[in-house]
């Protein structure tokens, strides 16, 4: 007889502490299974906290320029509930030298999306055009 009875392991599998559900727009489902497995083998990393981190780049980045630089400007009082926007993609770019590199590849496009919109939207203001019409 085994030392544990199958029907015992199974049910140990199915009261396993999981991963909260990372969804991240632009990941293949690989490279999901991955962020979670990483989010569950650091002790740094919540689960769940990559996609929060999305998220929080994600909210901090569609905002209008000129909100952007009042907030540089007299300090984001609004981080202490929200999550700091800055310490969110510096966690993207800590996740994304630890994971493999075709996971790397995907989570470093979906995060440069998000990063584009800044350097687009200086080049507007610095030449005073609003949008693609100016």
């Amino acid at each position: 007889m085994p030392r544990n009875r199958p029907g015992h392991r199974r049910r140990a599998l199915l009261h396993r502490p999981s991963a909260a559900n990372t969804v991240i727009d632009g990941l293949s489902a690989r490279t999901l299974a991955e962020i979670a497995r990483l989010e569950m083998s650091r002790n740094h990393l919540a689960p769940g906290e990559v996609s929060a981190a999305v998220r929080t780049w994600k909210a901090h980045m569609r905002q209008p320029l000129r909100v952007l630089w009042r907030e540089d400007e007299l300090g984001g009082t609004h981080w202490d509930c929200c999550g700091d926007p800055l310490e969110a993609r510096e966690l993207l770019g800590t996740v994304v030298r630890a994971l493999s590199p075709r996971a790397a590849r995907e989570l470093r496009r979906v995060v440069s999306r998000l990063d584009g919109r800044d350097a687009r939207d200086a080049v507007y203001a610095l030449y005073g055009l609003d949008g693609l019409d100016g």
